[in-house]
């Protein structure tokens, strides 16, 4: 099962993680333009409204996308909260929400067996990472297939998913892999350029992913937290990402991979994040010694392993406090 993290034992508390979701097509194949990574792009907002889920970035790509997100606890949501949500997801009826939602809203208002029913179906689809994802692919398949007269199968897996400590550098530093994404890919060379990634989103003034980008440096690494304006966030996501750019006209990726053979090379983290880096997608939990180490029980048990792994550090580069759950046995990068 790789990287994908199965989320049924692992309990985490509303601001102390987040998650790294990453899927791609059947048979790794580039079928996106850019019209439907535009469709992607905001199906994972319209997705994420709907279940209740703080996006913090992401990235569409022609055969991949990323999103990472942050889930709240789950709590009440009152029923015209509810409505909303449902509205926001279906604004018309679909074969797979069929009601109308005046009629579905009175219902609710009613009371009854009917709408107890209702009511907790809804429920069951929200705050909860694993839906999210299920949700978001189903539709976009269903508006691909539709769109292309195409059948079958859109998606090649279920989807992975790293558990990342929910402040400071580990954060910090999977927003910005996620970000690089198109410049890893030769689409940009400064990722603002790349319009599907919520860093270009966040430059061009849109208000949920500057958001996003707010709540990933409202932490740092000595575990405080404090109020972080979107401008400031902006501007210290811009210095981590951008620093990333500049390595690059100075090293190279492929001499960079070149320094990474080396028995012991290592990278600045800067050079580092232009490499695709394994353990951000199949390291299955993300963060410091401490943060990994206090999940790697849950991890284990979910996976019906009896001894729980130690944390490892990562290799290759300046990664700071990073460390992960699982030992990668395959090339780290590529």
């Amino acid at each position: 099962m790789g990287g994908i993290m199965r989320h049924r034992r692992i309990k985490v508390r509303e601001g102390e993680a987040a998650y790294h979701c990453m899927t791609r097509t059947v048979n790794g194949e580039r079928l996106f333009g850019d019209r439907e990574k535009e469709v992607l792009r905001k199906m994972i907002w319209r997705v994420a409204d709907f279940s209740g889920v703080e996006v913090l970035t992401y990235a569409v790509m022609s055969n991949h996308f990323h999103v990472l997100v942050r889930v709240p606890e789950r709590g009440e949501v009152p029923d015209g909260e509810l409505m909303r949500r449902y509205r926001a997801l279906y604004p018309e009826p679909t074969a797979y929400a069929p009601g109308d939602a005046d009629a579905l809203e009175k219902e609710l208002e009613a009371g009854g067996p009917e709408a107890e029913a209702f009511r907790r179906r809804l429920l069951a689809r929200m705050g909860d990472v694993s839906e999210f994802m299920k949700t978001l692919k189903q539709r976009f398949s269903v508006w691909y297939n539709r769109s292309r007269g195409r059948y079958g199968t859109l998606w090649s897996e279920r989807f992975k998913s790293v558990l990342v400590e929910g402040r400071g550098n580990p954060l910090q530093t999977m927003a910005a892999y996620i970000d690089l994404n198109g410049v890893r890919a030769g689409l940009a060379k400064d990722p603002k350029d790349y319009r599907f990634c919520g860093y270009a989103e966040a430059v061009a003034g849109r208000a949920r992913a500057r958001e996003g980008l707010r709540r990933v440096w409202a932490g740092y690494g000595d575990g405080s937290v404090r109020p972080v304006g979107a401008g400031e966030a902006l501007e210290r996501h811009r210095r981590l990402v951008f620093a990333a750019g500049a390595a690059d006209e100075s090293i190279g990726r492929e001499a960079a991979l070149k320094v990474l053979e080396r028995e012991d090379g290592a990278l600045p983290k800067a050079a580092a994040l232009r490499c695709r880096v394994r353990y951000f997608t199949d390291g299955a939990v993300l963060g410091t010694r401490e943060f990994v180490g206090g999940f790697a029980a849950d991890w284990s048990a979910d996976r019906g392993r009896k001894r729980p792994p130690r944390p490892r550090a990562l290799k290759g580069a300046d990664w700071g406090d990073l460390a992960v759950v699982r030992g990668l046995r395959r090339a780290v990068f590529s």
